[in-house]
């Protein structure tokens, strides 16, 4: 298997990152796509989740996440590390326009998992994702992603993130292995497509609700999505859902 690499995006003055998969140490991200194909590519483009909010920081385009309540976001922690003013356009499925925008005035980050809350700046009403349990995903299943991540391969990231949402099917392996800050993760393998740079923080959804967060990938074959079904006391201490 090739080396598990967070779906990091440069940009100048920013580190936009994603990430899926096997436990590594907290590091600064490697260079995009190295020893890594990056594949979402594949896939297909999404036409309802009312739920997505694409993440900038500082203006620029980065990272996928889901609003879980008025005024909290879900999202890969790697995503929020830096300094900078973090903005989520919610409820859109084009990332440079419509639905509603919002900033970030606060983080809660785990402090073992790759998983953060955002407060906004005010709340948005919108469809919130529905959270699921340890018993809406499982072994074999195959479940969805989200994210509007990178759909090129043999240049940088950054240059191919996608305008509009996408999603790509993959198939569960591993319901507790690590995420890219060592917590519990839902490992899955390619069906139709794959993660890549800019899909950090977006969701897996298994029967219809939530079940995990976009932390690392090789960009070919294998994701690994934080399992937030093993964190849901934590979500409801900072987000109250």
């Amino acid at each position: 298997m090739r080396k598990l690499f967070t779906l990091a995006v440069t940009v100048v003055g920013a580190a936009l990152a994603l990430a899926t998969a096997a436990p590594q140490a907290i590091a600064a991200p490697p260079t995009p796509g190295a020893g890594a194909t990056p594949m979402i590519i594949g896939g297909g483009t999404a036409t309802n989740a009312p739920w997505a909010a694409r993440l900038f920081v500082n203006g620029q385009q980065n990272c996928t996440a889901t609003i879980i309540a008025p005024e909290y976001i879900l999202t890969a922690k790697h995503c929020v590390s830096g300094s900078g003013s973090y903005s989520f356009r919610i409820g859109s499925l084009d990332q440079t326009s419509g639905g509603t925008v919002a900033n970030g005035v606060a983080i809660t980050r785990h402090s073992r998992a790759d998983i953060a809350i955002v407060r906004l700046d005010r709340g948005v009403s919108a469809t919130y994702s529905p959270l699921g349990t340890a018993a809406d995903v499982y072994v074999n299943q195959s479940v969805r992603v989200y994210g509007w991540g990178a759909t090129c391969t043999g240049q940088p990231e950054i240059n191919c993130q996608s305008r509009y949402l996408k999603y790509a099917d993959v198939r569960v392996r591993q319901v507790n292995c690590r995420d890219y800050s060592g917590g519990v993760a839902v490992c899955a393998q390619r069906i139709n497509g794959i993660t890549a740079g800019g899909d950090s923080g977006g969701p897996m959804f298994a029967s219809g609700r939530q079940v995990g967060v976009a932390s690392t990938s090789d960009r070919a074959n294998n994701t690994a999505y934080t399992n937030i079904t093993s964190y849901r006391s934590w979500i409801s201490s900072v987000a109250g859902v």
